[in-house]
């Protein structure tokens, strides 16, 4: 198994090889195709005050798990990075991968990253164990 930047792999992964795996593998916790598109509008984009980066953990070119970073354009007050999306495809969850690829995720980025995690996800115990911590509680309006 070996991880690298989506940027690298154009050649065998598209924008919608990595749509399609994060809706697929997200499960009751996936967004839309077309707002997980956007997100990786975002990441990609050239505009000053956006970006990120998508990092992949393949095995024999076979895409096993995704994490997607943007960054914020933030430093203090908000984390300079977001963590957007992980994902690590259903046969092969349990085998350590989408901690991996958080931790390097982690490494590469510039700066403090958060993430928004629902209290019932099974995903929040390795978050947890991997450090991040429940600063507050997010509530939303919705116009």
């Amino acid at each position: 198994m070996y991880f690298e930047f989506y940027s690298n792999l154009k050649h065998i992964l598209t924008h919608e090889m990595i749509v399609i795996f994060l809706y697929e593998h997200l499960d009751r916790f996936r967004d839309s195709k077309e707002d997980i598109k956007k997100c990786l509008d975002y990441v990609f984009s050239k505009e000053e005050s956006e970006g990120g980066f998508i990092l992949c953990a393949l095995e024999d070119d076979k895409l096993l798990g995704v994490v997607v970073i943007i960054e914020t354009g933030m430093i203090g007050y908000i984390p300079e990075n977001f963590l957007v999306y992980i994902a690590v495809d259903a046969e092969n969850r349990g085998q350590g991968i989408g901690s991996k690829l958080i931790k390097q995720a982690i490494d590469k980025a510039k700066g403090d990253v958060a993430l928004h995690v629902e209290f019932d996800n099974p995903a929040k115990k390795l978050y947890e164990h991997l450090g991040f911590t429940s600063k507050y509680a997010e509530m939303r309006f919705k116009k």
